[in-house]
């Protein structure tokens, strides 16, 4: 959802397809449904946190009809163990994520990054035997705001074709930078799926059609059915390009240690590299220099029409901020079905 509202508008207007909730309210809502499923108060308050913000920064695949995928995924069910580091030295670490959801498993990974990175200046970490870990940038912001720099990538299960294939052989395979400015987070975000495997499942479960030329059903022929593109696949964005960048974070999927879990190169694994700015930049010269880059790029002379020039993440940080004061969007259809979860009920979302 892009904010294309005038000032003192809303933001998203109303519609009778969706319901209105506080970021208190989604929040309560959600923990709720992913207690209903096992997940323990701190990992459940973990995901939730994330889902909302992604609501909030206006991701609506990425908010709450992640815990119908969640709810719903085989490996919910199965037993979890205790997410621990198995390997590591004072700049790494590969973590095994014990078939816990990547929401809490990428997490902690994070929070490891940032304390080895804090005392060595660096750090690799690696996560293997996890799934779904959400938005990436949600992770990097976190490392952003310690004052370090960030790149993270998630490497997952085959959901896209490589060009001229009739089989999805990669993952989604997001791909994030992060970097600290004295003007605050500057975070770029991007999948390599012309369409994000989340919401291919959003509009299965609310019978919408696809965009034409981004799904194929599992023959591998075009199809803008939902339902069809999720026994198929996607295509990678920007063709060859989009491509190449996913068949790379696919290999540091491999390096993050996605074969340990049950012995498949293509499998989900989580990759972060972080760094202190201050082994390369002392005294702050970093944040300060990424601050006067960020306004260059803003100060762009503009073309007819176009009233600014933004930066990677200023919408979806400008727009948390109006949507915690007015609220969030959430299909009627969705909320039905948390609340039937939350109930100890079942549903179906594929």
């Amino acid at each position: 959802m892009q904010n294309t509202a005038k000032p003192g508008t809303l933001l998203d207007a109303d519609h009778p397809d969706f319901m209105r909730l506080s970021a208190e309210e989604a929040t309560v809502l959600g923990q709720r449904a992913l207690e209903a499923v096992g997940y323990s108060g701190e990992d459940a308050r973990i995901t939730i946190d994330q889902l909302v913000d992604n609501s909030l920064c206006g991701y609506r695949f990425a908010g709450l009809p992640r815990v119908l995928a969640i709810a719903t995924d085989v490996k919910t069910k199965q037993a979890r163990r205790p997410v621990s580091i198995v390997r590591e030295t004072p700049v790494s670490a590969l973590i095994d994520g014990g078939n816990n959801i990547g929401y809490v498993a990428a997490y902690r990974a994070a929070e490891v990054a940032i304390q080895k990175a804090k005392t060595s200046g660096m750090a690799t970490v690696g996560v293997y035997d996890s799934y779904y870990s959400g938005r990436n940038a949600y992770f990097v912001e976190k490392i952003v705001k310690a004052g370090l720099v960030g790149f993270h990538t998630s490497a997952a299960s085959p959901r896209v074709l490589p060009p001229g294939a009739a089989k999805p052989m990669l993952g989604t395979n997001p791909i994030c930078f992060g970097f600290p400015s004295d003007n605050g987070p500057v975070v770029v975000d991007m999948g390599t799926a012309s369409f994000m495997w989340g919401e291919v499942m959003l509009h299965a479960h609310l019978g919408e059609p696809m965009p034409e030329g981004v799904g194929f059903d599992e023959q591998g022929r075009p199809s803008t059915d939902a339902s069809k593109v999720l026994k198929g696949g996607v295509a990678p964005f920007g063709g060859h390009k989009g491509y190449g960048l996913s068949f790379a974070i696919q290999a540091l999927g491999i390096l993050a240690g996605a074969h340990l879990a049950k012995g498949q190169v293509r499998d989900y694994a989580f990759f972060f590299w972080v760094v202190d700015p201050e082994i390369m930049l002392p005294g702050g010269e970093f944040p300060k220099r990424m601050a006067e880059y960020v306004q260059q790029i803003k100060d762009t002379p503009k073309q007819p029409g176009v009233e600014e020039i933004r930066i990677p993440s200023e919408r979806a940080m400008r727009e948390r901020e109006q949507r915690r004061k007015e609220g969030i969007l959430v299909d009627k259809k969705v909320v039905e079905s948390l609340k039937i979860i939350a109930a100890g009920g079942t549903i179906e979302y594929q």
